[in-house]
């Protein structure tokens, strides 16, 4: 979790676009409602690219260990 902004921000996205939907469907407001639904989705989408990057650099750390444990 290294970017712990990006992914408070990604939080309040998902949160405001729940919001949204919500509003939208109390309403009968439909552009609003899809607004909402594509600012979660966004902010999901986003997590999981940070998730997947955290990952990465993980894997990466991992080899690089491997490795100098082997030339030692």
């Amino acid at each position: 979790m290294a970017d712990l902004k990006g992914r408070s921000e990604d939080l309040k996205d998902k949160v405001v676009g729940e919001g949204k939907e919500a509003y939208g469907k109390a309403t009968d407001d439909k552009s609003k409602e899809v607004e909402g639904k594509a600012q979660s989705l966004g902010a999901d989408i986003k997590e999981k690219a940070r998730d997947l990057g955290d990952d990465i650099k993980e894997g990466f750390e991992d080899i690089k260990d491997k490795f100098s444990k082997k030339d030692k």
